[in-house]
């Protein structure tokens, strides 16, 4: 018998003999001969069609789609396979573009931190986070209230970050209004905003301790870079917020 059988070219080709079977009953591969018992015979050209039907169905097009291109008579075998390559290679041109996508938000979570640098600079008025985030890995990476802040804030959005910065900027809102009216560190509305303060860490990063806020509050005045940014807002503030969180832990 010349030809190859159902069963021998579902295994070259790696389908099913039910798929064969299927493209014949559609037309869309109807093979050369049949045997002296009935049985489906392919030719070589039989295989050269089943190879660019092949090539279409791993491209996503439908049987419907592949039946019409290949029965337009204008087109040969060469134009077919120029064809495919150029959408293989757009397809490589999208999966790069989706992979490099990919790995961006991958590297964004891993830092925590799911914005874009334009997010991060609506919301934050820096798109310098990655930064701030690096050095903070370096002195705290290795401590389970990082890794805990990282695996939570990972999934939040920007909706999220937004509410986080509000509460953040409410609670230094109050510390000033305190310093302002003449409340002493030591006393209850300061250690009520220390409180507040703390339970917001608890919140959206990781459980924070009296003692551990603690030394929170000391980070404030031993850092010159964060003494000079929270002096800004009121003389004293930096020693102001720390007294306060050393009160509060006390009380605790």
């Amino acid at each position: 018998m010349d030809g190859y059988t159902v069963g021998e070219v579902a295994k070259l080709a790696h389908i099913s003999v039910r798929a064969l079977h299927h493209y014949d009953e559609l037309g869309l591969l109807t093979p050369a001969g049949r045997s002296p018992a009935g049985y489906r015979l392919y030719s070589n050209k039989d295989l050269h069609r089943l190879q660019q039907i092949l090539f279409y169905r791993e491209l996503e097009f439908s049987l419907e789609e592949i039946a019409a291109m290949l029965a337009d008579p204008d087109v040969g075998v060469d134009d077919h396979l120029r064809r495919q390559h150029r959408l293989v290679r757009e397809r490589q041109a999208r999966n790069a573009a989706l992979l490099a996508a990919i790995e961006k938000e991958m590297e964004a979570r891993s830092m925590g931190m799911s914005l874009t640098p334009e997010e991060q600079f609506e919301i934050f008025g820096t798109d310098k986070i990655a930064e701030y985030q690096e050095e903070a890995k370096q002195k705290w990476g290795d401590t389970d209230a990082w890794r805990e802040s990282q695996r939570r804030s990972a999934r939040y959005t920007k909706e999220d970050w937004i509410e986080i910065k509000e509460q953040a900027g409410a609670n230094i809102e109050g510390f000033l209004a305190a310093i302002r009216a003449g409340e002493p560190a030591d006393g209850p509305v300061a250690m009520q905003l220390a409180e507040e303060h703390r339970q917001h860490l608890i919140r959206w990063f990781y459980d924070c301790g009296p003692d551990m806020h603690r030394g929170l509050g000391d980070l404030y005045i031993s850092d010159p870079r964060y003494m000079a940014e929270y002096d800004k807002l009121a003389p004293g503030f930096s020693h102001y917020v720390r007294d306060a969180f050393h009160a509060n832990a006390d009380r605790l």
